[in-house]
């Protein structure tokens, strides 16, 4: 039997999407990016949806890629693209930890709201590779001070600095009154508001999506990226390692 890796609820013209793979601590396979963008083609077609909230079971909105069942690249992209571009607005809602390609499907969210345990790293340089597609989302939103620190160093790092840098909105208490907010808005006003927020990321696509996909397979494909994500996958060092 097939485990439903996304599940849907509604209330008031807004539509959940939770990621529901907490065992895998909602990495990003093939099933789930297929899931996920099936569920938020759903949510575009649908006239009764006037907002998503993109949220989480278990102590992980999402750990980035899956080593062992990774979507490819260009399925990757397609679906950032599809949360910037969907016609209604986005809510990501993390409550514990988001590494790598987390915090790119949270950069093609349009508010982001964090609780107080959250947590983020952008973890990829630590297994030889480079966060190379997310940055078709993050790098447009980010202070560009903070980005280089977080790309190079791979650090953790919590609410306070995700919310100066510009990856979180607010606190996830105020969910509420964001989402009353936006059932007050007229579907043809939040979409068309959306798209004048969206536009220079979406520029971003057009101009870099190819070459980061490209620069993404080949960095994956490399010798130091075996080593690191071996080394991840048995828990011990990498022999770059000083």
């Amino acid at each position: 039997m097939t485990t439903t890796l996304v599940t849907s609820a509604e209330d008031r013209g807004v539509t959940t999407l939770t990621l529901n793979s907490p065992a895998t601590r909602n990495a990003l396979s093939t099933h789930l990016v297929t899931e996920l963008a099936d569920a938020l083609t759903a949510c575009g077609k649908d006239p009764a949806v006037r907002a998503v909230v993109l949220t989480h079971t278990g102590t992980t909105f999402s750990a980035g890629a899956d080593l062992k069942a990774p979507p490819s690249p260009y399925a990757f992209v397609d679906l950032l693209r599809q949360v910037v571009e969907l016609p209604k607005p986005v809510v990501g809602l993390v409550t514990g930890h988001a590494r790598a390609g987390g915090l790119g499907l949270l950069g093609a969210c349009d508010i982001v709201l964090a609780g107080e345990a959250a947590d983020f790293a952008l973890t990829e340089v630590r297994i030889g590779v480079a966060p190379a597609v997310i940055s078709l989302t993050l790098l447009p939103k980010l202070d560009a001070r903070a980005a280089a620190r977080f790309y190079l160093t791979g650090e953790r790092f919590g609410v306070p600095e995700a919310l100066a840098m510009g990856l979180v909105t607010a606190s996830d208490q105020e969910l509420p009154g964001i989402l009353d907010a936006l059932r007050a808005g007229s579907p043809q006003g939040l979409r068309e508001a959306k798209r004048l927020v969206t536009a220079r990321v979406l520029e971003t696509f057009e101009r870099d999506a190819e070459d980061l996909v490209q620069r993404s397979a080949t960095l994956f494909a490399s010798a130091e990226a075996r080593e690191g994500m071996t080394a991840f996958l048995e828990r011990r060092d990498p022999e770059w390692r000083l």
